[in-house]
């Protein structure tokens, strides 16, 4: 039956929220936004129609509660709700709501859903269907830890109802499996509202890829071909393409009506990907099936120009679809970059903070799909992607260029992001020559942050140091280009003559030969620096740097020094020479004191292990903290005697918050 719809809630947040607001405008419908109170400002709410606010809780009381997203659809006068991808977009739960309120869930029905948006059910109908899987035991904990011997090691531990890379964790060590059986049963009930696990086999080395079908409720389906997703870290997605540049066509055309038939065996519609594990033989096997949209679904949007989004939503009013299989064909390539709010030099710990300069980098047939348009701060509780890259070409070889220079002019300060990292990776020669697995960054980490590494000590620091100094003076000294203004009539060399910089701690200093509203001339040792200003809009600064086009944008920090990028790399810039209160850089010494042990990131305590007075080993896991979705285990780094504990499960710490005291044992010097 068709039925028009003239008004959607989105029940998400963050970039598929906004991504979905864009397509609802196109389609003149309206947009209903929810929000949890620490999001009210965010960029889905401020875009939508409307916006209603889903209390200050934690997770299960907002953006997981069905009754609350139920009740605001019904307040907003929504005919439709569209889950996104994560969160509830695989929950039957929200559909049967639906379905009882009268509401069209945007998505497939309750039956597909749960029977193949559950791994477990899932990998059991394919069994049953003949399709090859991977090996695998289900049961409960302790079936578990008894059946996991069945299987050879490696093995997975899978959360049931996980997708998005969320609730997985290898085991090369029987001894390990009860503790990761734990943590990972931990974060799939916190995450997904749904504790069940199972194991399978781990293959090593294998591709990730997998296959974007469409179906509608009049037994058409259409696939739109494959994603390359072997580029993961934890078992998370962080780079994809369209086309692979692995399946020949003849697989590409297997593995494509596999998907269709699986679709068509039980019945399903809507968006969906089935996801298949590859061999070296490019013999590929049944992993599971994810009954939503994507994360990565544009890179196939962008090969095929089709707006998924918007077929879904015709596919939920019950149209038949509007194109057939003959009418899809792969044009070009395409590749995504997923930016995560985490540190890759520090173990890709969460990132979560103020962001203080945002600038999306403008590039023809260049794609940001982003949860920002400017500072905003970025919230622990949620996961830490916030924003997607994406770059079309008319080859792969065009996509990675554009997508690399992209990622060197993406502005993004005040919080660490896996930016540079991932400009390493479209740089690998292992990555560029498609040599590579999921394995790729287990393997290639180290090599690609000293590669990060080595590449920017090559930054001439000179030119560096004086762009900072240029932007320090347009922005400091002379407040503005006004011709009348005294300083650029009589130069800069009577208020000061050495200005000394420092470049990541490392000090330049130049003679300043002259300076006017057109740009300044500087002496170093036996060579002069010339820059002549371009543009200058208070953070970016173009400037010709003796006579070759640079630019950079500069950020002031919370504590008075700067951050440059430049070319992709960020540095701390700071001007020595200035009468500026002295910083305390020493301020957080006693935080890396072991006996005093601090949060690493903003986050939720999930699980203190000890009590004061207790002997501990150096490894010991004291806490949990969990951030940005992921477990953080807090570990004594030596052997000591827990003295006193500051905090308890379920509370909320920053990086100044101290969490454990420990002290010597009596024995120890």
């Amino acid at each position: 039956m068709k039925h028009k719809i003239t008004k959607i809630l989105i029940a998400n947040r963050g970039e598929i929220a906004v991504r979905i607001i864009r397509t609802l405008q196109q389609m003149k419908i309206k947009s209903v936004a929810v929000y949890a109170e620490n999001d009210a400002s965010a960029l889905h709410v401020r875009m939508a129609d409307e916006a209603y606010s889903l209390g200050n809780g934690i997770l299960a009381e907002t953006y997981l509660s069905v009754e609350k997203l139920i009740q605001t659809a019904l307040k907003g006068g929504a005919q439709a709700i569209h889950p996104g991808y994560g969160f509830l977009s695989e929950n039957p739960t929200l559909v049967a709501a639906c379905e009882k309120n009268n509401i069209v869930f945007i998505g497939p029905d309750s039956r597909s859903m749960e029977l193949m948006g559950n791994k477990i059910t899932a990998r059991e109908y394919a069994v049953k269907s003949g399709l090859p899987v991977t090996k695998g035991v289900t049961g409960n904990t302790k079936a578990l830890r008894d059946k996991a011997t069945q299987i050879p090691f490696p093995v997975l531990v899978k959360a049931a109802a996980g997708g998005g890379g969320k609730g997985m964790r290898i085991v090369r060590k029987p001894e390990d499996l009860p503790e990761i059986l734990e943590s990972t049963a931990r974060e799939a009930k916190n995450y997904f509202g749904d504790g069940t696990v199972y194991i399978e086999q781990f293959i090593e080395n294998p591709r990730h890829i997998e296959v974007q079908v469409l179906a509608d409720q009049h037994g058409n389906i259409v696939h739109l071909f494959e994603r390359e997703c072997s580029i993961q870290r934890r078992y998370q997605k962080i780079i994809e393409e369209s086309p692979s540049p692995t399946l020949t066509p003849e697989v590409r055309e297997k593995m494509g009506k596999a998907a269709v038939d699986i679709c068509r065996s039980i019945g399903y519609r809507s968006a969906g990907t089935i996801e298949f594990l590859v061999d070296t033989d490019l013999n590929f096997y049944f992993l599971e099936m994810n009954t939503r949209i994507q994360v990565e679904h544009p890179v196939t949007e962008l090969v095929t120009n089709i707006d998924l989004v918007e077929e879904q939503i015709y596919i939920a009013q019950g149209e038949k679809l509007r194109i057939s299989q003959s009418d899809i064909v792969q044009q070009g390539h395409a590749i995504e970059c997923r930016i995560y709010a985490e540190d890759p030099a520090n173990g890709f710990l969460p990132s979560p903070g103020k962001i203080t300069n945002y600038r999306e980098p403008e590039f023809e047939n260049l794609r940001i799909d982003s949860s920002l348009d400017g500072p905003a701060m970025v919230q622990s509780e949620y996961d830490p992607m916030i924003s997607k890259l994406i770059a079309w070409g008319s080859n792969r070889q065009q996509a990675l260029i554009t997508a690399k220079n992209a990622l060197q002019e993406y502005i993004i300060h005040g919080i660490h992001t896996n930016i540079p990292y991932l400009t390493a990776i479209l740089a690998n020669e292992q990555f560029i020559e498609n040599t590579i697995s999921t394995a790729f960054c287990d393997t290639y980490t180290d090599t690609l942050l000293a590669d990060l590494e080595a590449e920017k000590a090559k930054t001439n620091k000179s030119l560096v140091a004086a762009s900072f100094l240029l932007f320090n003076l347009y922005q400091q000294q002379l407040s503005g280009f006004d011709p009348e203004n005294i300083w650029q009539q009589i130069g800069y060399w009577r208020f000061q003559m050495q200005p000394q910089i420092t470049v990541d701690k490392q000090l330049t200093q130049f003679d300043v030969v002259s300076f006017d509203h057109s740009g300044l001339v500087l002496a170093q040792k036996d060579q002069q620096l010339a820059l002549k200003l371009v543009a200058f809009d208070g953070s970016k600064i173009t400037f010709a740097f003796n006579e070759n086009r640079e630019a950079a944008v500069i950020t002031e920090t919370v504590d008075g020094t700067y951050l440059l990028q430049h070319k992709g790399f960020t540095f701390e810039c700071d001007r020595k020479d200035q009468l500026n209160e002295e910083l305390d850089h020493g301020k957080d010494a006693d935080q890396a004191n072991e006996d005093n042990l601090f949060a690493p990131m903003p986050g939720r305590v999930i699980l203190v292990n000890i009590k004061a007075g207790d002997e501990v080993n150096r490894g010991t896991v004291l806490l949990v903290v969990e951030a940005m979705k992921m477990e953080n285990n807090i570990v004594a780094p030596k052997d000591a005697l827990v003295e006193k504990i500051h905090v308890k499960a379920g509370d909320m710490v920053d990086s100044k918050t101290q969490l454990v005291q420990l002290k010597n044992k009596e024995n120890q010097t």
